[in-house]
């Protein structure tokens, strides 16, 4: 049937080299599962192609391609395998998919065929490397090689209470337990192989550490004994150590993010040997942050595994007498605070589980990526590949969604929306939020077609994977914080945020990005609210707003607009929404998602589940359609709104200063950074700066640059740069003397009018000093006491009553009038020491000025 193909495949018995290499290799790295000979010998290829012209393809296997980086391309869809009209009577023997899988070398060969009729023949990469195995068999997750982990698929069913979860109201009698420690207790679970600061990530493999797992919790005496046994060496877990310090009492710490001594909020554990209609006592010891919501009502959530599989409950909000306070301990850096709640199980010899907020892990997000990838018609319009790979390998997944164009300009003309989540893998609630955009933006629905025919989504659902497999609650395995690192250019360090900014970047190249959106979570504030970017752009002035005020109109029991914040501050300069802005997108969020619940509306004082979560990202799909309809009356109405908003918060800030001000001018030129407080109520976190590996390096290079580093010596200035300096500092001057010329007059003729007594010997030279320099006017004083700078160009002369009284206020800071200032007291010219001033050096200068009385011995008064 094909004589030339079959020809060469047969010469070719002997495995090749380099193809049995290419597969042990990326079969050890966990890249590639196939079997062998699925990846084709390119040698092979090329003879068989040059060879056999007739054997080109116009079209594709599969689905589309996903390495396309071009605009159009992108929308591009690969078409069943077709061959040309040569070789149309040899179809009828073989068919296109028999030869698909009797044939390695068409495999391996794709020839992209466009609506644009265009085909362009490019090899096609290992599918491994991007997609969902044929199999369905999902990626294993990649964990550091210290980590230990359980041979154990956890999954939770999702569930939606049927009544809304009520806030907890504190009594005021709660139990504030001491914390005794290891010490009183006994330690009945303890994580010892844990990277810590000072440490730093070095090599992943599937399934953590190698070796048997050893047994961590304790052995039980025999059937009564109650002793509860806890685990968390699974996807997501976070628990260090269980102290047990009564018969149902229980002390917590939790494990600080890999590699690094801080970030203790995330927690996610596995208890066994339950009792039922017993009072149990929790209390986690070692949180970070001095506030919480837990202090204001909200409760842990606890899952059932008995009650899941018999009644199909999930998730639930469990926990009496809860109490958040400062710990009677501390790790001799910070203070440390304590979580404790009391509970009763339901079921006897159950097994539960404990977890700040609803789980989400890198597992599920695959699960969720593998159905829409098996789904026919989603996938033609959802485009799915690998962003990067992580430090620790796992896939960064990167979804492009968009209905296929009609026409190059159609496809040029549409606007690009970016979202992402998972920054930080603690805030699972992002993930939640994420899910319920997907769910709106695939569907059927005529407003989701609507959005993929003017939109290209961009969609990031887990920028963080190995910190969310791992159970970090804020940092990568860099032991950072990645959030504060998108002007890195430390791609090795951290890969997943520099590939985002990269495609971000040339996405700005290829069309306009209307918004940028990254799902975050927040563990102080209720509600659902976002963090913004002040516009600089007068024609665009308050339109940064609209957006936001939108979508609490659309969900007002969940967002609030009064929570939102659009100040810009220095240490969120790294931060995706403050560069993605200054990149140039002008809608550029934070959207923070409450780990609580709502205080708004219809859901005042309940907690947010699953079902809630999601809501909110159908409704940021809707207001994305309110925000572009081409009827513009929402819009403006939302911009009169915001202008009346601000003129009461402008009133507000007056009145609190005590002051009035009528806004009936331009009060839009206020500077609204002015009436904005910070956003220092975010979780926020500096920059620890360079990754924990390099950080050693740093240190060596600066030791021996210290050590090789010679002396510097001060570079002198050329005669032209002094000639320069001094000519500047003597223009200024001069122009302030002309400036205070009709004060001096009449200061003069007031010294003429005094009584005699005053003009003699003794006081004449202080009289003349008297008219020799002006005071410092109130404003001058003001701007210095606020650190107003001194090496401005117009430098302040002081005319002192007298020398004594100089030297009484600033002793040791009067200097000559060189051209060198200087604040040492041992190089400048004594007050009455008169500077030898060439003053026919610049007759340039002086040839158009009026003539002025000279004033002797005027000196320049300095600041330390």
């Amino acid at each position: 049937m094909f004589p030339a193909l079959e020809t060469e495949l047969k010469q070719e018995t002997l495995p090749d080299p380099y193809e049995d290499f290419m597969h042990h290799h990326l079969q050890y790295y966990g890249y590639f599962k196939a079997q062998r000979r699925t990846l084709p010998n390119s040698a092979i290829q090329q003879r068989v192609w040059k060879s056999s012209p007739q054997y080109m393809m116009n079209g594709s296997f599969g689905e589309r391609d996903d390495l396309i980086s071009d605009t159009l391309e992108k929308e591009t869809f690969l078409w069943h395998t077709c061959l040309s009209s040569a070789g149309h009577t040899q179809i009828d023997a073989v068919s296109r998919d028999s030869l698909m899988l009797s044939s390695p070398l068409l495999r391996s060969r794709q020839l992209l065929y466009d609506e644009f009729n265009e085909v362009n023949p490019r090899l096609r990469e290992p599918r491994e490397l991007l997609f969902f195995s044929n199999r369905g068999l999902l990626q294993t997750p990649r964990w550091p090689i210290e980590c230990e982990v359980i041979k154990e698929n956890i999954r939770h069913i999702e569930w939606v209470p049927p009544q809304p979860e009520n806030f907890y109201q504190p009594t005021g009698n709660e139990k504030v337990p001491e914390i005794v420690g290891e010490d009183q207790g006994t330690v009945v679970y303890q994580l010892d192989s844990v990277p810590t600061e000072g440490t730093y990530f070095t090599s992943s493999r599937m399934g953590g550490k190698q070796g048997s797992i050893k047994e961590l919790a304790v052995t039980l005496q025999g059937p009564e004994d109650n002793t509860l046994l806890f685990e968390s060496r699974f996807e997501s877990g976070n628990l260090q150590k269980a102290v047990r310090v009564g018969a149902y009492e229980y002390e917590l710490t939790l494990r600080t993010d890999l590699y690094t001594a801080k970030h203790t909020q995330w927690f996610y554990f596995r208890v066994q040997n339950t009792r039922k209609d017993v009072t149990y006592r929790f209390t986690i010891v070692n949180f970070l942050k001095p506030k919480s919501l837990y202090a204001v009502g909200m409760k842990p959530l606890m899952y059932s595994q008995l009650d899941a599989t018999t009644y199909h409950i999930g998730w639930r909000r469990e926990g009496h007498e809860i109490k958040y306070y400062k710990s009677n301990m501390d790790d001799g850096q910070q203070p440390l605070y304590c979580l404790t709640w009391t509970i009763q199980f339901p079921h006897d010899q159950d097994t539960c589980f404990f977890a700040h907020f609803y789980p989400y892990t890198y597992t599920d997000l695959q699960y969720y990526l593998l159905s829409v990838a098996n789904n026919s018609i989603q996938s033609q319009f959802c485009k799915l590949r690998a962003l990067c790979r992580s430090l620790a390998g796992n896939t960064v997944y990167l979804l492009t969604i968009t209905n296929p164009s009609r026409s190059p300009q159609e496809a040029a003309a549409k606007k690009a929306v970016v979202l992402s989540a998972r920054v930080h893998p603690g805030e699972s609630n992002g993930s939640w939020i994420m899910q319920g955009f997907l769910d709106f933006i695939l569907s059927n629905s005529p407003d989701a077609q609507l959005l993929r025919d003017i939109f290209v989504f961009k969609v990031i659902p887990m920028l963080n994977p190995d910190g969310v497999v791992v159970g970090n609650y804020r940092c990568s395995l860099a032991g950072r914080d990645l959030n504060r690192h998108y002007k890195t250019i430390l791609k090795d360090s951290f890969p997943c945020i520099w590939y985002t900014k990269n495609m971000i970047k040339r996405l700005l190249e290829e069309r306009e990005v209307l918004l940028y959106c990254d799902f975050h979570g927040h563990s102080r504030k209720n509600n659902i609210f976002l963090y913004g970017c002040n516009s600089n752009s007068r024609k665009h002035w308050l339109h940064e707003r609209v957006f936001p005020l939108m979508l609490s109109k659309n969900a007002p029991d969940k967002f609030s607009f009064n929570s939102c914040n659009f100040k810009v501050q220095k240490c969120k300069e790294g931060t995706g929404r403050v560069v993605m802005w200054r990149m140039g997108i002008l809608n550029s969020y934070t959207m923070e998602s409450t780990f609580g619940g709502s205080t708004l509306g219809s859901k005042r004082d309940t907690h947010f589940t699953i079902e809630d979560l999601k809501s909110l990202g159908y409704h940021v799909c809707d207001t994305l359609l309110d925000f572009c309809d081409p009827d513009q009356t929402k819009f403006a109405q939302c911009l009169q709104e915001l202008k009346e908003l601000l003129q009461q918060e402008i009133h507000k800030k007056f009145n609190n200063l005590g002051q009035t001000m009528d806004l009936e001018g331009c009060w839009d030129d206020i500077p609204l950074s002015d009436i904005e407080s910070s956003t220092s109520g975010s979780d926020s976190s500096l920059s620890d700066g360079l990754p924990v590996h390099l950080l050693n390096i740093a240190d060596e290079l600066n030791q021996k640059t210290m050590l090789l580093k010679k002396p510097k010596k001060k570079r002198l200035q050329t005669r032209k740069q002094r000639n320069e300096k001094y000519q500047k500092n003597y223009l200024m001057r001069e122009l302030k003397l002309r400036e205070d010329a009709p004060g001096r007059i009449k200061f003069a003729s007031t010294l003429q009018k005094q009584p005699t007594s005053l003009k003699n010997p003794e006081n004449s030279n202080s009289s003349i000093k008297r008219n020799e320099k002006p005071r410092l006017t109130e404003a001058q004083l003001s701007g210095r006491a606020k650190g107003t700078s001194l090496d401005q160009p117009l430098i302040s002369l002081v005319l002192p009553k007298s020398k004594e009284r100089v030297q009484s206020k600033k002793p040791g800071f009067t200097a000559s009038c060189s051209p060198k200032r200087s604040t040492d007291s041992s190089l400048g010219s004594p007050p009455d020491v008169k500077p030898n001033w060439p003053r026919n050096r610049y007759p340039a200068t002086r040839r158009d000025r009026a003539t002025m009385a000279v004033y002797p011995s005027l000196h320049i008064y300095t600041y330390p």
